[in-house]
């Protein structure tokens, strides 16, 4: 049997080897290697999907070229039939030396279709062309292969993307789109769900939970929230219902309530589901809602490495020669503590800034009730529609007047974010809200 992540080989080497069952060594083949040759040889393969009823079917991974053939035989009134639509399909499961062309009568691939049409007609734009030419030049087929593996790398991310996010217990996919340009996913970024604390850095878990039976309506004692002396902070559907620059404290592992509790809210994940999307104006990727979002509502929380400043300032001079880095402080009591996250984070690395943003900064108290080292949540300002980008301020600023925020209110800001390093310097704002400040430092 070949496996997909294995070789697989069963020894039989006398009574020096009677405990050994099987062997296995890493496989330097990759899934789709291991398919066509298993297609090629007729051999079967629970792992990969290959069984006796479908070894000699053939799926369409993607389509590589495109020409019109008028054929050459005259229909029988003696007309000459309308010219027949060809494409060069690469078959999943053998490689491209096996391609062939096929009418598009032979093709149910209704959504490669439309994606191949799709890709053509913004080429075609690119290069200034009204029509699609009767056959595809070198150079234009090329660039629709590129296009074609594109897609199927961001495909594979997309689908780790959400399997990642389900891990976490959110409830919402993840989608990838890059309608743009041929960049796929960043090559030094792994996703994470949690923070990844960095050296000499601890949390210390809280110790105590509440006793509450329903936190919302029959709060024991004030709930987690009174216990630190704030306020209940969701309503029934779980939006916030408490100003800017307070915090919130939310039920934890040590409480009596379960998972479904009002008061467990950002700790179920992201519930949305969003799409990470290539921007057409030089801002890089961005993120869009796929649904509507209530306002108050929580939709994602800001992840990364939690790293002292002392190593924020050292990694922001690396990070400003590069023009571009991810750096959040935690400077909801005081300015100890940095989330980096250049090279560990999850989809709100990719959410720009915006001069009118439809997401607000909460810090957030769980399983850890230091002050220093809050969790950093976004809530929606206002309604916010379906195919809508989402934003944040990252030069947010708290009401002077309201004395309940003074902790959050002149410390609370977003450094190093893209082309912002720690040492502020004149960055042009792209956002194009009419409320622009023309540069976010």
């Amino acid at each position: 049997m070949i496996d997909s992540d294995y070789f697989v080989v069963l020894a039989v080497v006398g009574t020096m080897a009677e405990n050994l069952k099987e062997c296995r060594v890493p496989c330097k083949a990759t899934t789709d290697e291991l398919e066509s040759l298993c297609r090629v040889e007729g051999v079967t393969c629970k792992d990969l999907g290959i069984r006796k009823h479908n070894l000699t079917e053939y799926e369409v991974e993607y389509l590589c070229s495109y020409k019109r053939v008028v054929p050459t035989e005259k229909l029988k009134n003696g007309m000459t039939p309308p010219p027949q639509e060809m494409f060069l399909v690469k078959w999943r499961g053998f490689p491209e030396s096996m391609n062939t062309w096929e009418p598009r009568k032979n093709l149910k691939c209704v959504g490669l279709l439309s994606r191949f049409w799709d890709d053509l007609a913004l080429e075609m734009r690119r290069q200034k062309r009204r029509a699609v030419p009767r056959r595809l030049d070198p150079a234009t087929a090329s660039h629709m292969v590129q296009r074609a593996k594109l897609h199927v790398t961001l495909g594979h991310w997309e689908r780790k993307l959400t399997a990642l996010n389900m891990q976490r217990g959110g409830g919402g996919r993840i989608f990838v789109r890059n309608d743009v340009d041929l960049e796929g996913p960043p090559r030094h970024f792994t996703y994470i769900n949690d923070y990844k604390v960095g050296e000499g850095i601890s949390l210390t878990e809280v110790a105590l939970g509440c006793e509450c039976t329903n936190c919302l309506e029959e709060p024991a004692n004030g709930c987690c929230a009174g216990a630190s002396q704030h306020r209940f902070a969701y309503n029934e559907l779980g939006q916030v219902r408490l100003r800017p620059g307070m915090p919130i404290y939310e039920c934890n592992k040590r409480c009596r309530c379960g998972p479904e509790c009002s008061n467990r809210v950002v700790q179920r994940g992201i519930r949305y589901s969003l799409c990470i999307f290539r921007t057409d104006n030089g801002r890089g990727w961005g993120v869009r809602t796929m649904e509507r979002i209530r306002k108050n509502s929580f939709v994602m929380e800001y992840v990364g490495e939690i790293i002292t400043t002392e190593e924020a300032e050292r990694r922001g001079q690396i990070y400003d020669k590069e023009g571009t880095t991810y750096l959040f402080d935690l400077d909801y009591v005081d300015d100890e503590y940095t989330v980096d996250a250049a090279h560990y984070g999850n989809i709100s690395h990719f959410v720009n800034h915006s001069c009118d943003p439809n997401l607000q900064v909460y810090n957030v108290f769980i399983d850890n009730l230091d002050e220093r080292l809050p969790r950093i949540a976004f809530f929606a300002t206002r309604a916010i529609k379906a195919g809508e980008e989402l934003t944040f301020d990252y030069k947010m600023q708290i009401d002077p007047m309201d004395a309940e925020s003074t902790k959050m209110d002149s410390n609370f800001n977003v450094t190093g974010l893209p082309g912002s390093p720690k040492k502020r310097m004149r960055v042009e704002c792209k956002c194009g809200v009419e409320s622009c400040r023309k540069y976010l430092f």
